[in-house]
């Protein structure tokens, strides 16, 4: 498995996207916890990544690359608008989901709603570049604790992925979820 820190990621952006876009499953930082990833568009992909983590039917989250993905293929009304205000940041908004293309069906297992995310990270500029969502989920199997450095990734994920983008031990905590499909929106802290 290979190991980029920021610079080496910078150095080799091209080449890491490509990666990506050829089905790549990596690790990434973000201004949370680190994310297990991989393009949000690639059914395959996806699949590995549930197999991974041994997560077959609850959805994935995803990382967008702009709040102008989110307005053309989710639902805003003036709720989704307040939220959208305060991103980039540590909050996943889930939303009813209008363009069912925009994701591979993998992603959120079969429902009509999506959590989006823009982290307020560098990180976040790989999926600008990409210009399409990847996967965001805990770098973890279910059950266990999510990963803060590369000494506690769990030895089943650390083999099947393709790379990992590290910067150091993390302390945050998983984003806050808030909930903008129902009348009245839900906020649950993870």
């Amino acid at each position: 498995m290979l190991n980029y820190s920021k610079a080496e990621f910078e150095l080799r952006t091209d080449a890491i996207l490509n990666k990506i876009v050829e089905g790549g499953i990596f690790i990434h930082p973000t201004d949370t916890i680190y994310g297990l990833s991989c393009d949000a568009t690639n059914s395959d992909a996806v699949k590995k990544v549930r197999e991974m983590k041994d997560r077959y039917e609850r959805p994935f989250s995803i990382i967008v690359p702009s709040k102008t993905w989110i307005r053309e293929n989710c639902e805003v009304d003036e709720s989704v608008i307040k939220w959208l205000k305060k991103l980039p940041g540590p909050y996943t908004l889930i939303l009813k989901l209008k363009n069912k293309k925009a994701i591979a069906p993998e992603v959120n297992a079969g429902m009509d709603t999506i959590g989006v995310r823009i982290p307020d990270h560098w990180f976040h500029k790989a999926c600008e570049l990409l210009g399409k969502p990847i996967v965001s989920t805990s770098a973890n199997q279910v059950g266990s604790n999510f990963m803060t450095s590369v000494e506690d990734l769990n030895v089943n994920i650390k083999a099947k992925t393709d790379f990992i983008i590290y910067e150091g031990e993390k302390q945050g905590k998983p984003s806050t979820l808030i909930n903008l499909t129902e009348k009245k929106e839900s906020i649950k802290e993870r």
